[in-house]
């Protein structure tokens, strides 16, 4: 079977073809289109009538190569930039009228969720209790859980495009004083979550998105050309010597750099500080940099729970809820030191989920295997065929 995604996201749509007929998404065909909605808006977040008409240009090329490649309608959603927007509806109205597509508004919480499970699938249940981070260019995803899914997630307004627009957009390079503000909102908005994080002390920290994977290749890491399956860590120590790097440039400059795009120059020290303050309050060293993220998620959830559960995934009307419509908890764990945290974070619960198996047991019929466990185990115990023969059976 054939499915494709369509994210529509601050800085561009992506659309992603996957052959998923041994419960893997393996990639076939990848499309982007720069439209940078996010610098279009207009001064209330509107999209407005000629960023709109830009997005339905988009959609359709999108739709029509999704079709080229074999697949279905492609599962079509979209984050912060048309979640926040106040003409929000008459987009995704336009979009349905014009194009024929439904596209979905995910929530925040949602999003978190579905990263977290991307992760949890690449890295495999060998990665213990895990803990995710997602800078996108208008918000930050923050998870953490044992299982499939995790035990609380949060979205955050920390997006790096975001705070570029807020924080250092008067001078190039920024000032001192802009960069100590920005840095001062970062910790805020944090500081409870970061705690909760040392709280549960993970096994494993991973990174997804374009922003970690170029500021893992500015400190060192594999270029992309290496393949997904080269091992790529993201460092405190050395993110905080390219912060310094990033700063003392102007956003032309930084696109000369390794791993930094000239689109994606201007907001990359935003996103250095976000991640760096991020680990560094979390108390998290390193991250692994992991190829697989939201969309991938939505895939694995659509392969794993059914088309049912996408259909129920909510319009613009409800698109602040948090997801699978549960409440959200107001949040303030302990702090490791015993300090009261100074404030509450939204987290919401995930649901009720069955224990992940042991090291080295199979899963349990019906139940797809971690990415790690279709690596590692044979056809013949699994159901399924290791990643890397599916992968090459499908390059051939």
């Amino acid at each position: 079977m054939r499915l494709s995604v369509l994210d529509i996201g601050s800085n561009t749509v992506r659309l992603a073809v996957s052959d998923t007929r041994d419960g893997v998404p393996l990639p076939v065909h990848t499309a982007k289109w720069k439209l940078r909605l996010s610098e279009h808006v207009g001064a209330q977040g509107q999209l407005g009538e000629a960023a709109t008409e830009r997005l339905l240009t988009a959609v359709r090329a999108a739709t029509e190569t999704a079709a080229h490649w074999g697949a279905p309608e492609p599962l079509a959603f979209a984050t912060t930039v048309v979640r926040e927007a106040p003409d929000r509806a008459e987009v995704l109205r336009a979009v349905r009228e014009r194009t024929g597509l439904s596209l979905r508004v995910l929530p925040g919480e949602m999003e978190a969720h579905l990263t977290f499970l991307g992760a949890r699938r690449w890295m495999g249940w060998s990665a213990g209790p895990l803990s995710v981070f997602d800078i996108g260019g208008g918000s930050l995803e923050v998870a953490f859980g044992r299982g499939r899914m995790p035990d609380f997630a949060v979205s955050l307004p920390l997006g790096a495009n975001r705070l570029t627009n807020e924080f250092l957009h008067v001078s190039d390079p920024p000032s001192a004083a802009e960069i100590v503000a920005l840095r001062r909102r970062v910790r805020h908005q944090l500081r409870d979550v970061a705690a909760r994080i040392r709280w549960e002390a993970p096994h494993t920290s991973v990174a997804t998105s374009r922003t970690f994977q170029q500021l893992a290749r500015l400190c060192g890491a594999a270029p992309g050309r290496r393949g997904p399956f080269a091992k790529r860590v993201l460092r405190r120590r050395d993110l905080r010597v390219a912060i310094d790097r990033l700063a003392a440039l102007p956003a032309e400059q930084r696109a000369e750099l390794p791993g930094i795009t000239g689109p994606r120059a201007r907001q990359s020290l935003a996103g250095a500080i976000v991640g760096h303050t991020a680990m560094k309050l979390s108390g998290v060293e390193s991250l692994v940099i992991c190829p697989w993220a939201v969309r991938e998620g939505i895939l694995l959830r659509y392969l794993e729970d059914g088309p049912d559960w996408w259909a129920e995934v909510e319009h613009p009307e409800a698109a602040g809820r948090p997801p699978e419509s549960a409440p959200p908890v107001a949040a303030t764990p302990p702090r490791p030191d015993g300090a009261a945290s100074g404030g509450t974070v939204s987290l919401a619960p995930a649901p009720p989920l069955a224990r992940p198996p042991s090291p080295g047991q199979p899963p349990s019929p019906g139940q797809p295997p971690s990415l790690g466990q279709a690596a590692s185990l044979g056809a013949a115990s699994t159901g399924h065929r290791p990643l890397r023969v599916a992968l090459a059976r499908a390059q051939r």
